[in-house]
């Protein structure tokens, strides 16, 4: 499978399951770059997400740096996801209350928007949570849009989807009115339902089960989704909808992509997203992607790492 040069990128995080699992693989690519990591509040409130971030750095022994990012929505109260990611955040794995990786002085808006003007226009935000810090940076700092290629993300299940049912996501509700800032902006966009992890590349029963002897990775990753079943579904599932941002990222031709326009009411229904398809779009949304290749891809990724051992970590 042909890889593209090395990316560089910021990672914008709310570590949740999905969002942890994605990380697990983005730390040990070696085409990706990590220039930032930085939090907010979503899955978890943000003091967990942040610890929960620092707690990966400790696990891999990977130093990137971590910024502080928002504790609330713009404009709004926020509610986080604790009934699914459970009460830390991390499913079934129980991380320790403290980290020895400490957080950057600076907070996320302005690690941020130095470490876009210290790059070439060639820094990639990944958003895997909802777009709150991004959506600040470009209210502080307006003039850091045109050093932003292209961004990356995961969330919303536009309304005139086909295929797809009509849902309200988690990530563009909790903060609606960032992710109006993020389209308005007019960078170009890499947009990944919610329901693409969910329904279109999910990993079953099986595929948890078999990971679990990959490794002290693959055992961290069976204990996280231990707890973290679908709900609503008839079979078990895991949703992979971070990872698939990721692989987007880093394997476009997994996905079929459709150019388009979305609109993100704000008011009667917030978060509710619509699609209008067209070649014009600034926006290209992920319509189908390829089960059984990104299964035997993830599975392949999985084992190459079964040889690193994570940090002060018990397996199960």
């Amino acid at each position: 499978m042909k890889k593209n040069k090395i990316k560089k990128v910021i990672v914008i995080t709310e570590p949740g399951v999905d969002d942890a699992a994605c990380l697990s693989l983005m730390m040990f690519d070696k085409n990706i770059d990590i220039k930032l990591i930085t939090t907010l509040r979503g899955n978890v409130p943000i003091e967990k997400a942040t610890r929960n971030a620092l707690h990966l750095l400790d696990l891999y022994e990977k130093d990137i740096p971590v910024a502080k990012g928002e504790s609330k929505a713009l404009f709004r109260n926020s509610p986080t996801a604790e009934y699914i990611h459970q009460k830390e955040g991390l499913g079934g794995y129980i991380p320790p209350k403290t980290t020895s990786h400490k957080i950057i002085k600076e907070d996320a808006i302005e690690a941020m928007y130095r470490v876009l003007n210290e790059g070439d226009g060639d820094i990639i935000p990944v958003v895997l949570g909802p777009h709150t810090n991004i959506a600040k940076l470009m209210i502080d700092h307006p003039d850091i849009i045109s050093k932003i290629p292209c961004i990356y993300f995961e969330g919303g299940s536009p309304y005139g989807m086909p295929g797809f049912p009509d849902h309200i996501s988690f990530n563009i509700s909790t903060d609606p009115e960032a992710f109006k800032i993020v389209l308005e902006s007019k960078i170009p966009l890499y947009m990944i339902p919610s329901d693409m992890g969910r329904r279109k590349a999910h990993f079953d029963e099986k595929f948890v089960n078999k990971i679990k002897n990959l490794g002290d990775v693959g055992n961290f990753l069976y204990q996280m989704y231990s707890s973290y079943w679908e709900p609503n579904f008839p079979d078990k599932r895991i949703a992979t909808n971070d990872t698939c941002a990721y692989l987007l990222l880093e394997y476009e031709n997994l996905f079929k992509l459709k150019n388009c326009e979305i609109q993100v009411d704000c008011d009667l229904e917030p978060g509710k997203t619509f699609v209008n398809f067209t070649e014009k779009g600034h926006i290209k949304i992920a319509v189908a992607v390829k089960r059984k290749k990104i299964l035997k891809l993830m599975y392949k990724k999985i084992k190459k790492l079964n040889k690193i051992k994570l940090k002060n970590f018990e397996r199960v």
